[in-house]
This record gives structure tokens, sequence and C-alpha cells, in this order.
């Protein structure tokens, strides 16, 4: 698991929550469901079964992979729509190209990020590139869905490429694990990300038996997914292993912790940590379009098919298809 890495985390800024920080409790762990998506990828759902009102302003995020594909095994979605909110896609290993009907988009690889405001629509195609089809390889990533609230739903789309080398780097105390600031920051630290809906998004790595307590914005959410490995979150040391959520309750710091013992394919513990100030309004969520209202959502559709969406690029030779469920 690559990503984005340092020989010495020493040499990092270090953080830690104040010792008067009152503790999150763990609130609830769930365990996602696998399944498939776009062409067929694997996915695990990491917020199936949990209350919206706990993952506010987040809507879903699928962990993809991490799947070691054989040559012309992998897959990608085909063209397809979105209104009403950001797609972040995460690549930890591999390699994806993107592509949307307003011109953005690029290849992103090991530790780099794609942050795409749909706004008041968009059609988009992310898949792997040509040569990675031929020769097969490694691929893990996420993709999280981020609201936006009712007044910037039909914002103008915008697009963030985003370098792996310029998220964020930091440590704790006593070095024992690598913080990944992609966006928001983290005690006055901020990552490259630019959000409509102030959020923090953060990808930790902890060594076995390494700790970290960290400061956390009160009027924000607290989520923690576990990409690989397996720890303890909160004060009270609640077992959190690969494809688990934490969801966090109120407070001003959250603790995360390894385990003293990984396996050999996962050294480390791996955890995606995410907080959001909660938009708090109503949400209406159905296949790509996530708006405020029914009403909105059958107007979306209806744009769609009437070609108001965008139009996919005649250059690929490819008509638009049907509205995808997720990504």
């Amino acid at each position: 698991m690559p990503a984005v890495t340092v020989e010495n985390p020493l040499t990092l800024p270090r953080v830690a929550a104040p010792a008067e920080a009152v503790a999150r409790p763990v609130l609830a762990v769930t365990t996602a469901p696998s399944g498939f998506e776009g062409e067929g990828f694997p996915v695990r759902r990491a917020f199936a079964g949990i209350n919206y009102r706990h993952l506010d302003p987040f809507i879903m995020m699928d962990q993809m992979g991490e799947v070691d594909y054989q040559p012309g095994e992998p897959k990608g979605t085909p063209w397809h729509p979105h209104r009403g909110f950001e797609t972040v896609t995460y690549i930890i290993d591999g390699i994806f190209d993107h592509q949307d009907s307003q011109g953005g988009g690029g290849t992103i690889t090991n530790g780099d990020t794609q942050w795409m405001t749909a706004g008041g629509g968009i059609l988009h195609i992310e898949a792997p590139p040509e040569h990675l089809v031929m020769s097969g390889g490694l691929f893990h990533g996420l993709q999280l869905w981020v609201n936006l609230p009712a007044k910037d739903k039909m914002m103008a789309p915008r697009y963030q490429d985003i370098r792996g080398g310029s998220v964020q780097l930091l440590t704790s105390p006593d070095g024992g694990a690598l913080l990944r600031v992609i966006a928001g920051e983290l005690d006055g630290h901020a990552g490259p990300g630019i959000t409509h809906t102030p959020i923090t998004m953060i990808h930790a790595t902890l060594a076995p038996g390494a700790e970290i307590t960290l400061p956390w914005r009160e009027d924000f959410n607290g989520l923690a997914y576990v990409l690989a490995g397996k720890g303890a979150v909160g004060a009270e040391r609640r077992p959190i292993h690969l494809g688990q959520t934490a969801v966090f309750g109120a407070g001003g710091s959250i603790t995360v912790r390894a385990d003293d013992k990984q396996d050999s394919h996962t050294p480390d513990l791996e955890v995606v940590l995410l907080g959001g100030q909660p938009i708090r309004e109503p949400m209406a969520h159905y296949g790509p379009f996530v708006m405020n209202t029914r009403e909105e959502l059958q107007q979306a559709f209806e744009d769609f098919q009437k070609g108001r969406l965008g139009t996919v690029p005649a250059v690929h030779g490819m008509t638009e298809s049907g509205p995808q469920s997720e990504d």
C-alpha cells in the first residue's frame, strides 16, 4: 500500500490532541458488505447500515479493491451522470483514468486524488488505462461522495487534480503514525483539497502498537474506516478491522490504535479518518443524483435524458448510457 510515504516520520510536524480535549466515544462499529460496481470491480460499501444523521455531509464511500487483476481483467465504469454533490476518488495502488463532459480529467495513480464537483450536472467516465488492462496488476482505492448544500447544488461543475506529493504529511508525537491530510485541516495543517462543505479527510498509517489521539473539530462528525489491518478505536479501545467503520460521538478528540501484531500481507493499520460539518437539510438520493426533494430528482433525470447534463465527447465514439447506481 504505497500511497505517499516518508522514510522517517519524525522529520514531519507532530500532532496530538490537547490533554483537556474530551474524548469522542465510539457509538457503533459496522461491517461493510461486499459487492460489485461499474463494469464489475469489487467494492466494500463502507457506510452501509449507518444512519445518515451520523454520516452527514458524507453520502456513501466505496473501498475499491484491493484486488490483483490478471491480464484483461481490470474494469472501470461507463459514461454516467451526476448532479448535486462531489465525488472524491483516491487511488492508493494502481492507475485510473478520468474524463468528464466539461473537458476535465486526467490519470491518477499511487496517492493521487480526483475531486469532481458535479454541481448542476456532468457526465464522466472512470476506467483503467489500456496498458493496465493488458498487463493486469494491483488496484486499490476509495470513492467518497460529499453532499452539497441546497445553495450550491446547481453550481458550475469543477475538477481538482490533487497529486499525492501535494498532501500535507504529519505524524504523531512518537513518530508511530503517518498522517496524510488530503482535504480540510488537522491542528492548523491544511490539505490541498478545496471543499464547499467543510470537511477533513485523512489517510493514516499506524505501525504495530502505535496510537494516535488527534484534535477533532467539535462541530464535525467523526468516522474511521479501516482499509487494512486491525486495531482499536476510542479511549475504550473497541476492536476494529479491515472493512469496518467506526462512528464517533461528540467530543474534541478521536483515538485510533494499531494492534501489536498485524499479518504479513498488511504490516500496518491503514485507516481513513473523516469529519465534516453536517448540512442538516433534507436529502433525496437516487442513483447518480443527490438533491433535496423528489421533484428535484425527477428534474435531474429529465435533464439527463434531454442532454442538459452534457454530452459524451464524439472522439470516443461512445453513446450515453443510462444512469448507474453508484460512482
